[in-house]
Order: structure tokens, then C-alpha cells, then sequence
């Protein structure tokens, strides 16, 4: 099964196809060009080549179609290069425009006489429908034209038949076809035999070993089995020879339904559109737009619902024109009408957030229309109490550290590992969890202990193994609560191999793990192995996995989405997934009272609208548009490596330079295309099992070379020059982050300004004089060996740590100790390292949070070190939060300190 999660992330040769198609439309205008007498045969063979290697391709999309394919090729062979590049230029244009939709147009000669913008906008919805049955040909035109006839009235939604015979065909088709949407498959399905190319050893591998000595009467089944790790979301049909009574037994959790042969096509098509229209309806933005449609009398607290005083102004009619009427329309802050209320949903939101639920594989889902900022807050609140412990990775997300402000938890900073090289922090490791975990288990608080909270994955793209974490931490701490901020990460549940590293995706797979009988045999194995070391030597429990006792082990997992920060929805737009065995039991009435506490109850119904629809375009397109993130990603790493001009100056740096060694057991060093067998083994070795990966759509673009530090090129040369924008730092890198919003012609002009600027250096340095030659080479040495030392988390003044054993502390306090004006005092910056010389400790009163990325420096209660000091004064980012340079650092009275241990004590 593993092997099968590569596909859709590396060797999809989609967009290969497409490049194919345009490169051979070229070829053939040139073979009848006026000018091409005498190079008609290398012409000729060239296009004969593209042919070749379109052909084993072709069979997994409807359109062109075999049939329109093999024309093409006598057309060629023949010598008839003027009709060869009319009918190539139609089949490309129309494949580029309109994909499997264009094989609605009929033949050739009716494709070049109709206006595609025409049929563009006619035609309804489209997917493809792909069908898994060696048939003879003849009974599959008939099932083809069956459906045809009955689709000729369709309103909502159309489809075309992709029939193959055999089970390697139907799975590359499923895996590099994003229209397919729905598959059909017959239950003794031939399994065929892979192409030799290397998507086909993929799929030989993949057959392997979900077949392998199973009887062929249950190839379909297996089918199901590959299809739903690579696209859980399509939608299965099962037909079979056999009665009820003689059904697989697990036919109920692969299928949408199962069909006794294929006797009616009407219910067929029935049930397939069905199922589409069911993926595809948005409950509470239907909802929406009928209360826009509606006559309504606006007697409720919105003056611009409806738009009356907008559209009746004489000063901001502009606001009517920029935003248009529907915004309006569909304001309001009544509930009724099938709006249903964000703060207690019983109807079409509810509805809405089921179905996320369903999407992303939770248990429950919950919208947020005040960012992952708000989510994460409401976790906190809602899993945390006064006193509790919380490990938390020091660089997340500072709205956690307010939402443990809010519940009086104590924050255990864990320390992420550093890239001193690159002034950027990793992840935490494994090992740094359980360590504090048996500290404080030695320190007898372990029942303390609530919560573990980490960034999965961070700005930078380090990726966790969720899976690995939450088992090993379950085995010292079993009734822990696990919050994952997947910000960044709403995208990854869409193709397999990112799947497996989501909160989700680990907390259904860990649940199913703990409660099954294998699991109970392998960790009776586990205990004798461990029973024989000793108990209180802290290298049993760190040099060893570890297993949970299936008994005592309670699965209570939150995850977090900024959804509009990398799906189409508007900002602010938000989730939280929960996939928690004690919700009902331990955590509902809290949640439900964070969530109220923290939502607004005039939520922004734009924003849930577009929550909404987001889950519709991740349901249907969320496989094709996330394999192109992808491709786009491999492209512009792969460009940026090969350039000699680009690599002169800049670097896209690497896993094997983002992720130590020893956290990657595979080896993997490298994001860029993998082209052979070892590679694909490495690349799936390092997803399944090393303890972080990288992220290939987050690019940390290395720029030492340039001279240039990361915020000088981030605002005077990208957006300033080129327009192009981006909000990720460091002082010698730049993040870019490709996302479904990017576009290939985003890339290519990207591609084009690195070129440029490239060249402008060149320029430089070749027309400077030796001193400033010398002030270049200064700049890059500052930027690449003469960088500040990354900080780890100081420690808390004994005034703020209520236990001082241990290295929590209660930020709380320290927060709101700070309201008091005589309790606080500014240092300048410049003072502040002498301040700490002469022997004064500084503590902080306040967050000090640079932005981005959004992670505190300092915390309330914080001392102020050195390396905070020095980090501070290098950092290259204009603005930092709970800081005013003109002030300094907000710092606690030597008298508030005092009184404060004093209160403490007595305490």
C-alpha cells in the first residue's frame, strides 16, 4: 500500500502530456510551413517521436481518444502534414481549454466548426466517469450511447465514459486523470500487466502488493483498496456476478453501492450523478444565495443588507462599484430563512461543516470566521485549565501563547532544533518531548501534564510525523491531548503521500492501529522486550520506539486550518477538525463554550459561505489541483538548480539541508523530480518514516550570494521592482510558497525576474571598482558565516514559575502583572546587554513577537538574555509586535519582581 502514495506527487505525467500535445502542434506547423522542403523527414520523425511517446498515454483520457489518436498517426505516416496540423492544432487547443470535456464536441470535423467560448459556457459541469470491466467493444459503445441518450437534457452535471479492461490500466488512469471523478469498477477485473516506463513500475508495485496471492475474483476489491488511499474522495461503484449473500464483506466501506451487472443504465446514472451532486452541494451557500434572491424587508440591525444605503448614497457609491451588488444582497444578521446560526447550528451550516468533516476525515468539524488565530485560542481554552501543563514548541503561533494567557495554562517551552546557517528554526524533536515528559514524571507531574501543542508544518515547511509523535507520547502520557496547528497545511490530505503526515489522517490510522488484534499482539512483544530493560534509566524510554498500551490509550486529537491561506477561501476563513474518543465524554460542554466564547455573534456569513465552497473545490479538484502545486514546486526547484546564471547567485534549499541527518534516516537530500527506482524507495522511506520531511511547495530561496539581506530583497527588489509578493524572511532567505493560486505564467514570470536580477549583479560587479567589489564581498560574508545566534527559550523568573523544579511558568500572571503602570520600565535596546552585564536580571512584561512569522522572542515572564538581546539587534524585519524602538524593552520593575516572589511565597 505504501508504495501507491507517491502517485499524484511525483510521476504524473499530466502536465508532461500537455507539453507533449503543444510541442507536437509546433512541430506539425512546421512540417507544412513554405520553407520546410528538405527537412520534411526530421520534422517528421521528430513529431513521430512526440506520437511515440503520447501513445502509452493517451488510453487514460477520454479526450482525444484513441480513435482521434490513430488518425493523427496515419495522417502522419501518410504524408498528409496540411491535415495533420489543422486536426493537431484543434486537438490541442480544445485539450488545453476544455480537457476530457472537449470529447463532448464529436469528431474532428465537428470540433473545428463549433466556437469553443460558446460551448465553454453551455456545457454543465463535466467529470469523467471511469469504468474498470474488460468488455467487448461493441458492449461498451452500447453502454457509452445508453448514457449518452440519457444525458441529452442533463441541467447540472455531464460525463463521459474512460473504459480500460484491466486493473494497471484503471489505477494510472485514476491516478493521473483529475477529471475522474467517479469510478466503476467489475469485481473479477483482469489485472493486466504495467507499462515499463516509470509510472508503470509504480503501478507494478503497487499491484504487488495489494494482490499479491489474492484470488483474482477479488482484484476489484483490491482496486478499491489502491483508489481510496490515492483519492478517498472519488466515488465507487462495485458490479459483480454475484448475489448479496456472496458479497465481500468490507464492500460497505470501499463502495458508494454495489451493482449486480450493469442490466440498467438509467439507475447506473442515477446513482454516479447522485453521488456527484451530493460532493458538489453547498449546503449554507445555497442557503445564502436564495436569502440574497428573496424579497426582504430589512428591519434588522445591517443597514447595508440589501445595499439601500449604499446604492441610495451621494458619497460612496464606489463602495457599490468595487464590490458590486451580490455582497450586499446577501448580507444579513437574521438566522432564519435556512441560514442557520454559527453559534448553535442545527441546519444548513451544520450541514456545511458535516461535510467538511467528511472531506478533511474528522470526526467533527467546526468553521471559524476570525482566522486559525481565533481556532487555536478556542482549543487551548477548551482542553486546558488553570495549573495545567502544556508542551509547546516555543516558535509556534503566538495566539496559542494568548490562548494559554486566557486559560491559565502553564506553557513548557519545547526548543526546535536550530539552522544557525540560514537564521531560521526547525521542529522539535521526538526525542526533546520525551525527555521533558520523564522529567517531569520524575518531578511527579506528570498529571499535570494536558497538553502537547506543535506547528505541523511550520512556516518553513518542516513536516512532523504526526503518526510516530502521538504514539510514542502516548505510551508516558496516555491521556494526552494532542493539538496540531496546520495553518499552513489544509492542502496536504488531498494526495497520498502528504495525506499520512496530517493530524487527521494519523489520529483515524492510530485509532484503528490501537483497537485491533495485531496491535495487541505486537505490543505484548513490545512489553516482554522492555520488562527485561530498567525503568528508571532514561534510555529505555529515549533510545527505544515506544508503544502504547492499547488499554490505557486515549486518541484526542485537534487540528487547526487556515483554509484561506492555501484553499479558495476568503481571509480569515478557518476550521478546526477534532478527532477526539472522549469528546462527548470530557470535552463538549467546554468546547461549545470556547467556541462561543471566542465567535463572534455577528459572524461574517461571506466567510462560512466560502468555507463552504472550499470544501466543494478540495472534494472534486483538491487530487488535480494539489499534484500541480507540485509540479510547480519540482519545476521551479529544478529551473532554479540547472540555471548556471539563476544557481549563480541562488539556491532552493534542500531537505537534506532544512532536516539534519539525524532526522533522516532515509537519506533523502533532495526535493527535486525522482527518475528511478532507488529514488522512489528513498522519497517514500523518508515520508512514511523519518522524523521531519519538507514540504516541496514551501521554497526557502537562499540568497547570501546576492548580497542582499531578506528584507532588502522582499520590499526593494521583489515588490518595489517586480511586484511580486511574499511575507517570509530571514536574514539571508526568502520563502516562497506555491500554492493551487499559482499559475504557470506566474512561474515563468518569476523564473524571468530571478533572471533579471541575476543579470543586474552580474552587471554590477563587472562595471564596480575594487572597493566596491570589497563592500559586495563584506555583505556576503555578513549574509553567509556572520549571522547571530538563534536563541533558545531563556527560562522563566522564579516570580512567574510555580514550580520551580520544573521549567513551566505561568504567563498569566506575568500578563496581567503588567497592567499596572509602576510595575513596568523601559531599557533601550542598545543598554540592554550592559544592563544584563552589570548583573540586573531583565524580564520581560510583554510578547515580543517579530512578524512574520509570527512566533514571540520574549513571553511575559520571560528573562532577557544575551542571545535574545543580540538576536534582537540583527533581526532585519520592520515590525515586531509588543516592542517600540523608540521605548525599548517593556521590562518589570526590580521592586514589581520582588513583590511578586514575595506574594508567591506567601501563597
Amino acid at each position: 500500500m505504501g508504495r501507491v502514495r507517491s502517485l499524484g506527487m511525483t510521476a504524473n505525467p499530466s502536465r508532461q502530456r500537455l507539453d507533449a500535445w503543444a510541442r507536437l502542434r509546433k512541430l506539425a506547423d512546421r512540417l507544412c510551413a513554405p520553407n520546410a522542403k528538405g527537412t520534411d523527414a526530421s520534422r517528421a520523425d521528430q513529431a513521430a517521436a512526440e506520437m511515440r511517446w503520447l501513445e502509452p498515454y493517451e488510453k487514460y483520457w477520454v479526450f482525444p481518444g484513441m480513435t482521434i489518436f490513430e488518425r493523427l498517426l496515419e495522417e502522419l505516416e501518410r504524408g498528409e502534414y496540411e491535415t495533420f496540423a489543422r486536426n493537431v492544432r484543434v486537438v490541442e487547443h480544445h485539450l488545453s481549454e476544455h480537457g476530457d470535456k472537449a470529447s463532448l464536441l464529436g469528431t474532428l470535423d465537428e470540433m473545428s466548426q463549433q466556437a469553443s467560448e460558446i460551448f465553454a459556457s453551455d456545457v454543465p459541469h463535466y467529470f469523467t466517469v471511469l469504468v474498470a470491466e474488460d468488455m467487448p467493444e461493441a458492449e461498451a459503445e452500447s453502454l457509452r450511447q445508453a448514457l449518452r441518450v440519457i444525458q441529452l437534457d442533463a441541467k447540472d452535471f455531464v460525463y463521459q465514459l474512460l473504459i480500460v479492461d484491466n486493473f494497471a490500466d484503471a489505477l494510472a488512469a485514476a491516478a493521473i486523470n483529475f477529471e475522474v471523478e467517479a469510478c466503476v469498477i467489475r469485481q473479477d477485473i483482469p489485472v493486466g500487466e504495467p507499462g515499463d516506463d516509470y509510472l508503470g513500475r509504480l503501478i507494478s508495485i503497487a499491484i504487488d502488493q495489494e494482490c499479491s496471492g489474492e484470488p483474482e475474483a477479488s482484484a476489484g476489491v483490491a482496486l478499491a483498496k489502491l483508489l481510496k488511499e490515492i483519492r478517498p474522495h472519488m466515488d465507487l461503484y462495485l458490479v459483480s456476478d454475484e448475489t448479496a449473500s456472496d458479497s465481500p464483506v468490507d464492500t460497505h466501506r470501499l463502495f458508494n453501492r454495489v451493482f449486480y451487472n450493469l442490466d440498467v443504465a438509467t439507475e447506473l446514472h442515477m446513482t454516479i450523478v447522485d453521488g456527484i451532486r451530493n460532493r458538489y452541494e453547498t449546503p449554507f451557500f445555497n442557503a445564502l444565495k436564495a436569502n440574497a434572491d428573496a424579497p426582504i424587508g430589512n428591519f434588522h440591525a445591517l443597514p447595508i443588507a440589501r445595499g439601500n444605503s449604499i446604492f441610495n448614497s451621494k458619497w460612496i457609491t464606489e463602495m457599490a462599484e468595487f464590490y458590486g451588488p451580490n455582497i450586499f444582497m446577501a448580507e444579513t444578521s437574521s438566522t432564519t430563512g435556512g441560514l442557520d446560526s454559527l453559534l448553535a447550528p442545527t441546519g444548513t451550516i451544520k450541514e456545511a461543516q458535516d461535510k467538511a468533516a467528511k472531506t478533511w476525515g474528522s470526526q467533527r468539524t467546526y468553521f471559524a470566521t476570525n482566522g486559525t488565530s481565533t481556532s487555536n485560542k478556542i482549543v487551548v481554552q477548551a482542553l486546558t485549565r488553570p495549573g495545567d501543563i502544556v508542551l509547546i514548541d516555543r516558535n509556534c503561533h503566538k495566539s496559542h501563547h494568548y490562548g494559554m494567557v486566557i486559560s491559565g495554562a502553564y506553557p513548557l517551552y519545547l526548543d526546535a532544533y536550530p539552522l544557525e546557517q540560514y537564521s531560521i528554526y526547525g521542529a522539535v524533536p521526538l526525542r526533546t518531548i520525551k525527555r521533558r515528559l520523564l522529567e517531569l514524571k520524575k518531578a511527579g507531574r506528570l498529571d499535570d501534564v494536558r497538553m502537547l501543542l506543535l506547528t505541523n508544518c511550520t512556516f518553513d515547511g518542516i513536516v512532523y510525523n504526526p503518526l510516530r509523535v502521538m504514539e510514542e507520547v502516548l505510551a508516558i502520557k496516555p491521556d494526552i491531548c494532542f493539538l496540531w496547528d496546520e495553518a499552513w497545511y489544509a492542502f496536504a490530505g488531498f494526495v497520498p503521500l502528504s495525506r499520512q503526515r496530517t493530524a487527521m489522517s494519523a489520529a483515524r490510522t492510530l485509532a484503528e492501529r490501537l483497537g485491533s488484534e495485531t496491535y495487541r499482539e505486537e505490543y505484548e512483544a513490545y512489553m516482554q522486550k522492555m520488562d527485561a530493560l530498567d525503568e528508571a534509566d532514561d534510555a529505555t524510554w529515549l533510545d527505544n520506539r515506544l508503544m502504547p498500551d492499547p488499554d490505557e490509550a486515549r486518541v484526542r486529537v485537534y487540528s487547526t486550518h487556515s483554509t484561506h491561506k492555501s484553499l479558495s477561501a476568503l481571509r480569515q476563513g478557518s476550521m478546526i477538525h477534532v478527532w477526539d474518543q472522549d469528546f462527548a465524554r470530557k470535552s463538549a460542554g467546554a468546547f461549545d463554550e470556547a467556541y462561543l466564547a471566542h465567535t463572534s455573534t455577528s459572524p461574517n456569513y461571506q466567510i462560512v459561505a466560502s468555507l463552504d465552497l472550499a470544501r466543494r473545490q478540495a472534494d472534486l479538484e483538491g487530487y488535480g489541483m494539489v499534484s500541480e502545486v507540485y509540479s510547480i514546486a519540482e519545476a521551479i526547484r529544478q529551473r532554479v538548480t540547472e540555471d548556471p546564471l539563476l544557481s549563480k547567485y541562488f539556491r532552493i534549499l534542500e531537505p537534506g539541508e532544512l532536516v539534519p541527518a539525524e532526522f533522516r534516516d532515509s537519506g533523502l537530500e533532495s526535493a527535486l523530480p525522482i527518475s528511478s527506482h532507488e529514488e522512489t524507495e528513498r522519497l517514500l522511506e523518508a515520508w512514511e518514516n523519518d522524523e521531519f520531511v519538507l514540504d516541496p511547495t514551501r521554497m526557502t530561496l537562499y540568497l547570501a550570494g546576492t548580497g542582499y539581506n531578506g528584507n532588502e530583497f522582499k520590499v526593494d527588489v521583489l515588490m518595489d521592482r517586480y511586484g511580486i509578493q511574499i511575507n517570509k524572511t530571514s536574514i539571508n532567505s526568502v520563502l516562497f510558497i506555491v500554492t493551487i493560486g499559482v499559475n504557470w505564467s506566474s512561474v515563468a514570470y518569476l523564473l524571468d525576474v530571478l533572471k533579471r536580477i541575476s543579470e543586474d549583479i552580474d552587471a554590477r560587479l563587472a562595471s564596480s571598482s575594487s572597493a566596491e567589489a570589497a563592500v559586495f564581498d563584506r555583505k556576503v560574508k555578513a549574509l553567509s558565516s556572520e549571522l547571530p545566534h538563534l536563541p533558545d527559550f531563556s527560562r522563566f523568573h522564579p516570580a512567574f514559575s510555580p514550580h520551580p523544579e520544573c521549567p513551566d511558568g505561568d504567563i498569566r500572571a506575568a500578563y496581567y502583572l503588567e497592567y499596572e503602570e509602576k510595575n513596568r520600565e523601559y531599557v533601550l535596546l542598545a543598554d540592554a546587554a550592559k544592563v544584563i552585564e552589570g548583573g540586573r536580571v531583565l524580564v520581560s512584561t510583554s510578547f515580543v513577537v517579530p512578524y512574520p512569522p509570527g512566533f514571540p522572542v520574549l513571553v511575559p515572564g520571560q528573562v532577557v538574555s544575551p542571545d535574545i538581546v543580540d538576536f534582537m539587534t540583527k533581526l532585519d524585519v520592520t515590525e515586531i509586535h509588543g516592542y517600540r524602538p523608540e521605548l525599548g524593552l517593556s521590562v518589570f520593575t526590580e521592586e514589581a519582581l520582588k513583590e511578586e516572589v514575595r506574594r508567591t511565597d506567601r501563597g
